[in-house]
């Protein structure tokens, strides 16, 4: 099921521009990213974020659950979303403390026979 274009809206409006996040669709989902790193998915206009130590010490006692069977467990954010200072922040210290994504590798063109 896609998500509805106004809770996309919602959520990155309630992110601060100081984050530079992103958002793209994919598989009836979408990426949330904060200065090109994988932050968030958005799955049934519901929020998981990445799971961090800084983000589990701000949250306090965060719901945790998948995104989808079979993914990995995430921060499920619910409430929180009203309050864009506070989620601002969960980004900010979410995303300080993931890696930097891997560069990707060039494909090798094949040559015609």
């Amino acid at each position: 099921m896609a998500n509805d274009p106004d809770f996309i809206e919602f959520v990155l409006g309630q992110i601060d521009d100081s984050c530079e996040v992103s958002y793209r669709a994919m598989f009836g989902g979408g990426t949330l990213y904060a200065k090109n790193k994988v932050i968030a998915k958005i799955v049934n206009d519901q929020l998981f974020m990445k799971p961090t130590n800084a983000g589990r010490s701000f949250i306090g006692a965060p719901v945790e659950a998948p995104a989808f069977p079979g993914a990995k467990v995430s921060f499920l954010i619910e409430q929180q979303l009203n309050d864009a200072e506070w989620f601002t922040q969960l980004i900010r210290l979410s995303e300080a403390e993931l890696p930097e994504p891997k560069p990707k590798k060039k494909k090798k063109r094949r040559k015609a026979k």
